[in-house]
């Protein structure tokens, strides 16, 4: 049971810290996309792709979304839900 919880606080963490610091990092912010960023290039490439907009539910958009207002509660408990399966399979 001490196992499952690990892998769930891990899950969860994950969740809360690591995904907007990764995506801080790349350039996805709470002011929005950072000039001169791996998520402006990204943005660039894609509006390019598509005529000149970025299309909703791309890597960019959701990317955009979640380092303006971070991740849901729905997706924090898919992570801690994972992150306890993890630990079940693995330990």
């Amino acid at each position: 049971m001490a196992k499952l919880l690990i892998g769930a606080a891990l899950g969860l963490g994950g969740a809360t810290i690591g995904v907007p610091v990764a995506l801080g990092a790349l350039g996805f912010t709470a002011a929005g996309i950072a000039m001169g960023s791996v998520a402006a290039g990204m943005m660039s490439s894609t509006a390019i792709a598509s005529g000149g907009g970025v299309a909703a539910g791309s890597l960019v958009a959701v990317g955009q979304s979640i380092g303006v207002v971070g991740l849901s509660a729905a997706a924090k408990a898919a992570a801690t839900m994972g992150g306890a399966l993890l630990a079940a399979i693995l330990f």
